[in-house]
């Protein structure tokens, strides 16, 4: 006879847990037995029972479990079930952090990372072909939009599977944020009802409520030239900036300008000409807001950097050239001071488009989907890999969907308030999707490939490539645990079947744009590993945070124009800048969706820091806990070199970094 000591944990969230019976089996080498419980698990509660076993059950390998209801199916969350055995016996752990219903027997495998074997035989390669044909009928890809990712197959949020839905807290409180935010909209609009509309002062009559303090110094500084610059670099969208090698076949200088050209030529010999193009945005068709007609344009903007590092503008061309108009006019930092600024505003709402939908949506969100929904399908819980990644997947599922109902849906913000609006905004993203690389992703090659590295004062740059480094030292630890030679990557036919699943399928057949089909190395998977965690952690706070500082003075990033692109320089009033920047109704929409976007999320979970303990043993502990370390000293080194900045970067601090995309 022998005595088990078994604790079991349930989830602290709302609901989480049940008034239902559970009943429990333990599972060894040589037999199973029963455990006589009376189990109503508690919320947050860890409840420990000792059973004595009358026969020797050997290495335990199952904790089975089963929910017992006689009305009402309550849903209990487990989060993990540890036996102490009879003896030395080291304490086992069952890691389950999933929703329990129905009566169906629910088997959690002992917690140590697994490779697949070929042993048909063997109990746990039973146990992990079952659950992944199960999880793959459970997580069905879908086709959202012809020429884009696949998604999660579910119209709607209650379509999820449960254990991909917000927990409880959260979901009241993106729903409550949602409520507050259109009753501030409300509320502006009242206050502004007989107010006039016809500078851009005016503005001030919304910009109150919930705002960063970042967000009012941009309210002070937004019209410099210094800080639209700077905003390439470090602002919401860093990612679209490169270092010009020649100039642009687009910008057509026309006879006078021969000053300029000399300017330009000097800068680019000298290495410091820069260039953001919005050539992407050509051709898409603008929308159609409450019967008024919106426009786009696709600039391209050259930029020269100071020896002090300052970033700033030099020639600004609206619209590439066209058969209509061979060499478009070109807006300059001499010209009016208002036709400069209509200028400088067109640009940003270009920025705005691009960054919102290409690499905000798609490069972060629709990516770490593809990920998310791969991992369900091909790697069971048993898998290093998927225990590595579980913890960067969290969430993602349901706020992609809920952006799918609600952002980009017809009739849904963006066709509300956004220029892209309407249509335009699936074939910005299908054109994106054609370009999107895996280079793109991995901030070592991307920001080498745009000329970026070592440049002074790119911060994003900087922190990027410090955190890729970390992350990358962090999949290097896990993955030499259980893959001590490039054969064992080769030969392991779950994780060939996750790389093709998120190439060949996910990403419809994206290995034409560089990313693998297999894995061929070590290197090789360690790299593509730390590009999903980067881009699930990393990537997505420095895109989505922003939205909170530098789109809350509208005017600094319009989210649409209501005038045609200026053709003349003369012509430009303050009417005109005012009845091309979006109205009250637009500008109070973009507010309140930039702070219920940007903000510190309630429930946030930094990168590293989860709770749950999906490894067992001492070893994959110890790679965690040196991730976090290193996460640590980088915190102080950012922190430190903040306070001596006017305009401190903070997107990329490992504390203020979510450990999945949530929203």
């Amino acid at each position: 006879m022998g005595r088990y000591r078994i604790r079991v944990a349930t989830g602290a969230w709302l609901f989480s847990g049940s008034h239902n019976r559970v009943q429990l089996w333990l599972v060894g080498a040589r037999r199973e037995a029963e455990l006589e419980l009376q189990l109503r698990p508690a919320r947050g509660e860890e409840e420990e029972f000792d059973r004595d076993v009358a026969e020797d059950l050997g290495l335990l390998q199952f904790v089975r479990l089963r929910k017992h209801h006689w009305l009402v199916d309550d849903a209990w969350f487990c989060d993990r079930i540890t036996v102490q055995g009879p003896g030395a016996c080291a304490e086992a752990a069952f890691p389950c952090y999933r929703w329990v219903q129905g009566e169906d027997i629910l088997s959690l495998p002992e917690g140590t990372a697994r490779l697949p074997g070929d042993n048909a035989l063997d109990v746990f390669q039973k146990h992990r072909e079952k659950e992944l044909k199960d999880r793959q009928q459970i997580y069905c890809w879908a086709t959202w939009k012809e020429g884009l990712p696949l998604t999660i197959a579910a119209e709607r949020k209650d379509d999820l599977p449960p254990n991909m839905r917000f927990h409880e807290e959260k979901r009241l409180d993106f729903e409550w944020t949602l409520k507050a935010g259109a009753l501030e909209m409300a509320l502006k609009r009242v206050y502004t009802l007989l107010s006039s509309w016809n500078c851009l002062e005016d503005f001030d009559q919304i910009f109150w409520g919930q705002k960063s303090a970042l967000a009012e110094k941009v309210h002070q500084c937004w019209q410099d030239d210094e800080l639209f610059g700077y905003q390439f670099v470090n602002g919401a969208n860093p990612m679209l900036l490169r270092r010009s090698t020649s100039l642009p076949s687009r910008l057509a200088l026309p006879s006078g300008m021969e000053e300029l050209r000399s300017q330009l030529e000097k800068e680019l010999q000298n290495g410091s000409l820069f260039e953001a193009d919005f050539i992407l945005l050509d051709g898409i068709p603008a929308n159609v807001i409450r019967g008024e007609k919106q426009y786009l344009a696709a600039p391209l903007v050259m930029l020269k950097m100071e020896p002090n590092g300052k970033l700033l503008p030099m020639v600004i061309q609206i619209q590439p050239p066209n058969p209509s108009s061979p060499t478009p006019t070109l807006f300059l930092p001499s010209d009016p001071p208002l036709a400069w600024l209509l200028a400088k505003s067109w640009v940003r709402n270009s920025d705005f488009q691009l960054h919102q939908l290409q690499y905000h949506l798609l490069n972060t969100h629709l990516v770490a989907e593809v990920i998310a929904v791969a991992t369900m399908r091909c790697l069971p819980g048993l898998h290093p890999i998927f225990k590595l990644l579980i913890p960067h997947i969290r969430y993602t599922m349901e706020i992609n969907t809920r952006a799918r109902t609600q952002l980009i849906s017809d009739g849904g913000i963006f066709d509300k308030a956004v220029s892209t609006g309407g249509g335009g905004h699936v074939q910005l993203l299908r054109r994106a999707t054609a370009q999107l690389t895996y280079c793109s992703l991995c901030p070592p090659d991307d920001l080498a490939d745009r000329g970026l590295l070592g440049l002074p004062g790119a911060l994003y740059a900087r922190d990027a490539l410090r955190l890729w480094e970390i992350i990358a030292r962090y999949v290097e630890g896990i993955v030499r645990l259980f893959y001590q030679r490039d054969d064992v990557v080769r030969g392991d036919p779950e994780l060939q079947a996750w790389c093709r699943e998120i190439t060949e399928v996910g990403l419809c057949q994206a290995q034409d744009r560089g990313f693998p089909v297999s894995f061929q190395s070590q290197s090789q998977l360690c790299h593509f590993l730390t590009m999903c965690v980067f881009t699930c952690t990393a990537q997505h706070a420095a895109i989505n945070q922003g939205q909170l500082d530098w789109y809350a003075w509208v005017p600094n990033a319009p989210c649409t124009m209501r005038m045609p692109p200026p053709t003349t320089k003369e012509d430009v009033t303050m009417a005109t800048v005012m009845g091309s920047l979006p109205d009250v109704q637009q500008a109070c929409l973009q507010m309140a969706i930039s702070w219920h976007l940007g903000r510190r999320q309630p429930d946030m979970v930094p990168l590293g820091h989860h709770k749950e303990k999906y490894f067992s043993g001492p070893k994959p502990k110890a790679v965690l806990s040196q991730f976090q370390t290193d996460l640590e000293n980088l915190e102080k080194e950012i922190t430190a070199r903040n306070e001596q900045l006017d305009w401190p970067y903070e997107y990329l601090k490992p504390s203020c970094i979510e450990n999945s995309v949530t929203i």
